[in-house]
């Protein structure tokens, strides 16, 4: 059982995105609300033998404009986008470097594929017979992205990695916000990053789950996801530590739930969903009836966004074509272990501004999904509880619940 030393209130005070829709979260979250989609031909491999040819790669992203010339080498593409998400959120949290290395500031990272790039490079290498860089192999294991940010940014409290699918951006959220309750950390970088990769994508494709040319939640038609890439981190701090230093504040965090569905690697449970779901709320201390909007996991599968629907239409019941559910998957693709990440930024700017971005090309319904999926373009709605939903293979669930942050009275 968690020993909290008081109910303290969690909020978020920074929000960093790198994402093939837009980088910083101003232009994130100004290409959601416009539909913008970031799928696009795959440039960065050979996609001639594949089923698909489109991916959500980031196109305007140089690390070298955001690391330190001789670092960027020590670096795996996930380091890279994580490092400069995380400078990103210090900027707009309004911390400084002389701030964060002198209290306890916590590391939460979560990764599917973490130092995949570098596994394939030294491929490369090793199939040609070249000399392998000795930088690659301190790349590759997976706990190297919240270490590799630590040591850059001398931050001396705890420090932790994800590595739950697309599921460990809401754990790395989860975890965070459980630190900063136990009073074992004062300010926490959660978030998630991943990275574009040959094995990601040829394994989706050998799969069949990806769509041709876009992903289509919801629809009738749905044929699949799209590969993507992407990583954003959160600033989490107590609403006291906030408020004492005048930070800007966009969400509350209620709570999260986790669950297993304990059966199939890649078909989702309905009963796993819902019982995560439903703890999530549970934590938040919330009613079924106080959730104002859903973020969808949504990834335009047909077995998974049928799952999803049933899930949904059994915890909220009559309600459930009356809250609106939508997915930023069919925009920025599926960014893996960033998804979730990705989406709590969604989410904390939809509290905040009481818009809902779009489910985008959404063309027929589909009686199997028959939710609100706030078709094509965003929507203004008075959003004060939100809901992200993140289901990732291998059952591991993971839901968190924002509020909209009130500064007087009850929560």
């Amino acid at each position: 059982m968690m020993n909290y030393a008081d109910n303290r209130r969690i909020v978020i005070t920074g929000l960093g995105v790198i994402s093939s829709i837009g980088n910083g979260w101003k232009n994130f979250w100004d290409s959601l609300l416009e539909g913008h989609s970031g799928i696009s031909p795959v440039f960065s491999f050979d996609t001639s033998n594949h089923f698909t040819h489109y991916g959500g790669e980031i196109k305007d992203f140089d690390p070298f404009n955001f690391i330190p010339e001789q670092k960027v080498h020590l670096y795996s593409r996930a380091s890279q986008l994580a490092l400069t998400a995380m400078k990103f959120a210090i900027e707009d949290s309004k911390l400084t470097n002389d701030i964060i290395s002198n209290i306890k500031t916590g590391t939460c990272i979560g990764t599917t594929s973490g130092s995949i790039q570098t596994i394939e490079k030294i491929n490369d290498r090793l199939i040609k017979n070249d000399a392998v860089e000795s930088e690659l192999f301190f790349q590759l294991p997976t706990h190297t992205t919240p270490a590799m940010i630590a040591r850059e940014l001398n931050l001396n409290g705890p420090n932790y990695i994800f590595s739950t699918a697309c599921a460990a951006g809401n754990y790395a959220i989860g975890y965070g916000f459980d630190l900063i309750r136990m009073k074992k950390a004062d300010i926490v970088f959660a978030g998630a990053s991943d990275p574009f990769s040959r094995i990601s994508f040829t394994g989706f494709n050998q799969f069949k789950a990806v769509a041709p040319e876009k992903c289509q939640p919801f629809d009738k038609n749905r044929k699949g996801m799209m590969v993507a890439e992407g990583s954003a981190i959160l600033v989490l701090e107590s609403l006291t530590h906030a408020i004492e230093r005048g930070a800007p504040i966009y969400a509350e965090i209620l709570g999260y739930g986790l669950s297993c569905d304990a059966q199939h690697m890649t078909q989702p449970s309905v009963e796993g969903l819902v019982r995560c779901m439903l703890r999530a709320l549970s934590e938040s201390g919330i009613q079924r009836e106080d959730v104002d909007y859903i973020s969808a996991h949504g990834t335009g599968t047909p077995t998974n966004d049928k799952a999803e629907s049933a899930a949904i239409k059994e915890v909220f019941g009559s309600r459930y074509k009356e809250i609106p559910v939508s997915s930023i998957k069919s925009m920025i693709g599926h960014t893996m272990g960033a998804a979730s990440a990705l989406e709590a930024v969604s989410c904390a700017l939809t509290v905040k501004n009481d818009i809902i971005p779009p489910t985008i090309n959404f063309e027929t319904p589909d009686p199997e999904c028959d939710i609100d999926c706030v078709p094509n373009k965003a929507r203004e709605h008075k959003v004060t509880i939100a809901l992200n939903n993140s289901f990732a293979f291998g059952g591991n669930n993971a839901c968190l619940v924002l509020k909209k942050f009130i500064s007087q009275g009850e929560r």
